[in-house]
C-alpha cells in the first residue's frame, strides 16, 4: 500500500497543479510570440503595398490618357 501511495500522491500533485500551470504558461508564451507579424509576413506586406502603389500610379496614368483622348469616357461608362 505504501508503494502505491508513493507513486499516486506525486502523480495527483503533478496532474492537479504542475501540468495545468505548465500548459497555461506555455500557451501564454506562444500567444505573446505570435502577437506580432513575423519577418516573412512583414516582407510580404511591404511587397504587396509596393505593388498597390505601383498599380495606383498606373491607373492614374491610364485615366489621364483617357481624359485627354476621350473627355467624357466616365459618363459613357455610367450610361452602359
Amino acid at each position: 500500500m505504501s508503494s502505491l501511495v508513493f507513486f499516486f500522491v506525486p502523480a495527483v500533485i503533478f496532474v492537479g497543479l504542475v501540468l495545468p500551470l505548465w500548459l497555461v504558461l506555455h500557451y501564454i508564451s506562444k500567444w505573446r510570440s505570435a502577437k506580432g507579424l513575423s519577418g516573412e509576413d512583414k516582407q510580404a506586406l511591404e511587397t504587396a503595398l509596393a505593388e498597390v502603389d505601383r498599380l495606383e500610379d498606373r491607373l492614374r496614368t491610364l485615366e489621364t490618357i483617357l481624359d485627354a483622348d476621350h473627355p467624357n469616357w466616365r459618363d459613357e461608362q455610367a450610361v452602359k
